[in-house]
């Protein structure tokens, strides 16, 4: 199962954040990395050259805001990350030694004893 990339780390916010938030993160994002808004990218021509990885990086902030905004993907990826999250398994706390009679198992061999019978 591929992992599902957390949008809401992305752009910065909670996963309770409204429309609003989201798309002032967005918004804040795009302007703080965008090449063409001074990010100190060297320029050839009408083209930036500039580390993919800064393409990543707007690739990701885009496909988040993407998704975040519209409420309907919003609740189809919120099911996505919650079923990706690993879950916890309650465990019952033993109390005590031996069973419920508080009698302990014996580990060593039992001896038997011949008996009238034998």
């Amino acid at each position: 199962m591929s992992e599902v990339p957390d949008y809401y780390a992305i752009l910065g916010v909670g996963r309770d954040a409204t429309r609003q938030e989201i798309s002032h993160a967005y918004r804040a994002l795009m302007r703080s990395h965008h090449p063409d808004m001074g990010s100190g990218q060297a320029t050839r021509g009408k083209e930036a050259v500039g580390p993919p990885a800064q393409e990543d990086v707007l690739l990701r902030i885009m496909q988040a805001f993407s998704v975040l905004r519209d409420p309907g993907r919003r609740a189809e990826y919120d099911r996505k990350l919650a079923a990706a999250e690993p879950t916890m398994i309650p465990v019952r706390k033993v109390r005590g030694t031996g069973g419920p009679s508080g009698h302990t198992i014996r580990v060593t061999p039992v001896r038997w004893e011949s008996g009238p019978w034998s």
